[in-house]
C-alpha cells in the first residue's frame, strides 16, 4: 500500500512512532478531539499506542492513516487517513484531525481531496464515507464542499463517555 501523496502544500506519509511528539499534542488538546471518539490523550505514550495499533491494522489492509505534514514549515499539522477499509465491498471510512492553529486555512479539504484521490484511483474504492457528530459544523461543511452527499442520521450510533451519540452519514461515490 502507498505511503506517501503530495497536495500543493501538504505531504501526507503513513504515520510513524517518531511522529508521536508531534501528534501527541494535537490529539492532547481537547478542541481538536471534541468531535473524536478518543478523550483527549494525557501522555505522548497514548500517542504512540495509536501509531502502533493503526499500523498493525495498515498492515492487515485495515486500515492506513496519514502524517500531514505542511511542506513549507516541515511541521506535523495532524492526521487524515482511512480509518476503516473494506475491499470486499470496494468502501472506506475516513478521518481527519487538523491542529488549532491550522484551522481555516484550507489544509483539512486539501488533505481530504487527496484521501479522494488515492481512494477512488489507487485503492479502487467505489464509496468513501465519513460518520460527523451532528454539532461539528467545521467537518460538515468540509464534507459538503467536497460534494459529499448526506445519506441521513445514525440515532445513537456510538457511546463515547457513556452518552450515546447521533452520528450523520456522508458518502461520495466514485461516479459522483
Amino acid at each position: 500500500m502507498i505511503v506517501e501523496l503530495y497536495t500543493d502544500r501538504l505531504h501526507l506519509r503513513k504515520m510513524k512512532v517518531s511522529d508521536s511528539s508531534s501528534l501527541f499534542s494535537i490529539w492532547s488538546d481537547p478542541d481538536v478531539t471534541k468531535f473524536m471518539n478518543v478523550t483527549s490523550f494525557t501522555d505522548e505514550d497514548q500517542a504512540k499506542d495509536m501509531i502502533k495499533l493503526l499500523d498493525e491494522l495498515s498492515q492487515n489492509n485495515k486500515a492506513i492513516r496519514f502524517s500531514i505534514i505542511e511542506m513549507e514549515s516541515n511541521e506535523i499539522i495532524g492526521s487524515c487517513g482511512f480509518n476503516y477499509l473494506d475491499f470486499e465491498h470496494a468502501k472506506a471510512e475516513i478521518g481527519y484531525d487538523i491542529a488549532k492553529a491550522y484551522w481555516g486555512k484550507g489544509y483539512a479539504s486539501e488533505a481530504v481531496r487527496s484521501l479522494l484521490d488515492y481512494g477512488f484511483s489507487d485503492l479502487q474504492l467505489n464509496r468513501i464515507e465519513a460518520k460527523v457528530e451532528l454539532d461539528n459544523v467545521s467537518s460538515i461543511k468540509l464534507l459538503q464542499k467536497l460534494n459529499f452527499t448526506f445519506e441521513g442520521t445514525l440515532r445513537q450510533y456510538e457511546r463515547v463517555n457513556g452518552r450515546f451519540n447521533d452520528l450523520h452519514m456522508y458518502s461520495k461515490l466514485i461516479s459522483d
